[in-house]
């Protein structure tokens, strides 16, 4: 395992895009979120998926300079297609409309169809929340899970996102609806771990650990088991429905996940909110969180959010974290 300077890594990412002719622009962006992502502790969706993007982007699934456009408008309520262009990118600008539309009406939506993969979608969840806005987002995924009963992956694991602004540590919850991320489960497997709870199916339809064995197949463990497969299922149908655009069921028809629908919406606390009344409320509900006996001696609770904020804050102080392989392989996309 390396461990690299945030702006060393940083510096790197933005060369490559340069060279796959990215703009100036769009490449500061896409190399800070995978920088960031890893930074945060988050390497599944950080610098362990920038090869995998630059491969989408070399196969001309990702097109390099589409702009999200809008399409529809409904006072509070936008439709926009990202014309198949970087997710990132295309996130990145409605998240910022969505905070827009809250600035005007409280609360603003944006319904995202044709996009690609967002990476790790709590960084918008961040993004809103630097900006002192409440945010809620959620994407559908080609299909990766299988129907609570189901032998098959027929659902996605539709990653979800909820946001609050907070003085001393935003709160920023950002889970998939499956036990763990395939990304995740990726990580594992580049160091040779097994998962500390069954995280899918193997090829004979038993709950395993082994990363190896559950990608064969990918067929996720539902959260909740059967309710988070219900939760999948319905934010499938919300993305699709608020975007006019693809469900699970249309997406990597072709073995590519590619034209996928994304939410974005926001609410501006201080159209109806005192600031100190609101953080004074989230650390009543912190402290309370906090101050519980825990099960193993040692051991500690914490807020959505906040480990992630711990990690943030000591690699910036002592360098990401960065797998000798995965580095390898992203300076020689060069």
């Amino acid at each position: 395992m390396l461990t690299l300077p945030f702006e060393e890594i940083e510096e790197v990412l933005v060369a490559i895009l340069q060279n796959y002719n990215f703009s100036d622009e769009k490449a500061q962006l896409i190399a800070r979120v995978h920088t960031q992502s890893s930074c945060d502790g988050v390497y599944s969706h950080g610098l362990n998926r920038f090869p995998l993007f630059i491969d989408y982007v070399k196969r001309g699934i990702i097109n390099i300079n589409a702009d999200p456009e809008s399409i529809a408008s409904f006072g509070a309520v936008e439709r926009w297609d990202g014309r198949s262009g970087p997710g990132v990118s295309n996130a990145h600008q409605c998240m910022g409309r969505a905070m827009e539309l809250a600035q005007k009406y409280t609360m603003g939506c944006v319904a995202l169809r044709n996009t690609n993969h967002w990476m790790r979608g709590g960084t918008y969840g961040w993004q809103a929340a630097d900006r002192g806005k409440i945010a809620l987002s959620f994407t559908n995924t080609q299909p990766n899970m299988p129907p609570w009963g189901g032998k098959e992956s027929r659902i996605g694991n539709n990653p979800f996102v909820v946001a609050i602004p907070r003085a001393e540590g935003h709160v920023v919850l950002d889970m998939s609806m499956s036990q763990f991320s395939f990304g995740k489960i990726h990580t594992y497997k580049l160091n040779n771990e097994k998962l500390p709870f069954f995280g899918g199916w193997d090829e004979e339809g038993n709950l395993s650990k082994d990363p190896e064995k559950i990608l064969a197949r990918e067929r996720g463990l539902p959260i909740g088991y059967w309710k988070g497969s219900a939760l999948s299922i319905v934010l499938d149908m919300l993305a699709a429905l608020l975007s006019d655009g693809n469900p699970t069921c249309r997406i990597a028809e072709d073995g590519i996940e590619t034209n996928i629908s994304q939410v974005f919406i926001c609410i501006d606390p201080e159209n109806f909110s005192d600031p100190s009344l609101k953080d004074r409320l989230l650390d009543e509900i912190i402290d309370h969180v906090h101050d519980v006996p825990p099960m193993d001696e040692g051991d500690q609770t914490y807020y959505p959010g906040e480990r992630t904020l711990a990690a943030r804050k000591q690699h910036r102080k002592d360098g990401v974290p960065v797998s000798e392989n995965v580095w390898k392989t992203i300076t020689g996309l060069t």
